[in-house]
């Protein structure tokens, strides 16, 4: 396990009560918006704060854009602030039980912000309760932490950017939805079935076991094999989330020439549909 990017159940259970950790729940349902903040009230890691996708994690949606725009920053930073972060100070440990598919959206966002101090909960909530590790009702207070966001702005792209890549020598756009989304025989969230033209298939899913827990250095290295030679590496997903753990298994990979199209194939089918 990559000891920079992940934390184990028994290693954070032994930092509960450390002021330098900060532990986030990222549980989240796409269908059932509220489900996580239920989930989160009934019950969670103590110490934990809950983060939403829709509310904290992602601003308005718009005509176009995707269905997660990324958040106005400022405003996140206050809400990490608000938690206790303190900006490259802290470590921030996030957790959800979707084999990351929530957590690591927070996990690109703090590093895209200029916080590297950042974890997953290698099996997530999951693994903290099979383990019989301690849970709670209880709401942490408010605390007063620093995060001024510096936004890596070439970390992300726009259509258009996407547009003007599709044929260049030397990009590779990675499709991270699954595989019958992607070949367009299913598409149970967007208007339009299909992936963008040129995009490869690498389902983010890929990343991790069935139980949520990550798979070995050798499988992240065998999941990039092919592109290892590219010169950038541009990765999409329905609406910037999932799409994460993907930018997070090719980081464990070795390859840091990526970038995240946050829109995805939401923003891109919006144009399609006019």
């Amino acid at each position: 396990m990559n000891q920079k990017y992940f934390v184990d159940c028994q290693w954070l259970a032994q930092h509960l009560n450390n002021s330098h950790v900060v532990i986030v729940d990222c549980r989240f349902q796409l269908s059932d918006p509220n489900w996580g903040w239920l989930q989160y009230t009934h019950s969670h890691i103590p110490g934990a704060y809950y983060l939403d996708l829709d509310r904290d994690l992602s601003s308005t949606i718009q005509a176009h854009g995707g269905r997660h725009p990324l958040p106005e920053v400022e405003g996140l930073g206050t809400k990490l602030a608000s938690m206790g972060v303190v900006q490259n100070e802290t470590l921030v440990v996030a957790y959800d039980n979707s084999r990351f598919a929530f957590a690591a959206r927070l996990w690109w966002l703090l590093r895209y912000l200029g916080h590297e101090k950042v974890a997953l909960l290698d099996g997530g909530w999951n693994a903290w309760q099979s383990d019989g590790y301690p849970v709670t009702t209880e709401i942490p207070p408010a605390q007063t932490g620093f995060f001024e966001p510096q936004p890596h702005q070439d970390w992300i792209v726009n259509l258009e950017q996407v547009k003007a890549c599709q044929n260049k020598p030397g990009v590779v756009l990675v499709d991270s939805r699954e595989r019958d989304r992607y070949a367009g025989i299913r598409e149970p969230i967007d208007p339009i079935a299909g992936h963008i033209p040129g995009a490869v298939n690498s389902p983010w899913q890929l990343v991790s076991d069935q139980d949520g827990y990550l798979l070995p250095s050798i499988n992240q290295e065998q999941l990039w094999s092919d592109y290892t030679s590219a010169e950038e590496i541009i990765v999409y997903c329905g609406s910037g989330v999932t799409a994460c753990v993907n930018l997070l298994s090719l980081k464990l990979a070795g390859i840091e020439r990526t970038k995240l199209y946050p829109g995805g194939w939401s923003d891109w089918c919006s144009y399609l549909n006019q």
